[in-house]
C-alpha cells in the first residue's frame, strides 16, 4: 500500500508571494516554516506553509 503525497506552496511571510512547492506526507503534526529566499522582495524571509 503506498502512503499518499501531498504537494503544498511555500509562501513568504512578507509580500504573501508563492515562491517555493514541496512534497510531503499526508500525515502531518505541524505546518513547515523555513528561511527561503524570496525574489520578489530579494531577502531571505521566513516561509510558511499554504495550499498549493
Amino acid at each position: 500500500m503506498a502512503s499518499e503525497r501531498i504537494t503544498i506552496a511555500l509562501i513568504c511571510t512578507e509580500c504573501k508571494n508563492k515562491n517555493y512547492y514541496q512534497v510531503r506526507g499526508k500525515k502531518k503534526e505541524y505546518k513547515l516554516e523555513l528561511n527561503k529566499f524570496c525574489k520578489k522582495c530579494g531577502k531571505s524571509t521566513t516561509h510558511k506553509e499554504g495550499k498549493a
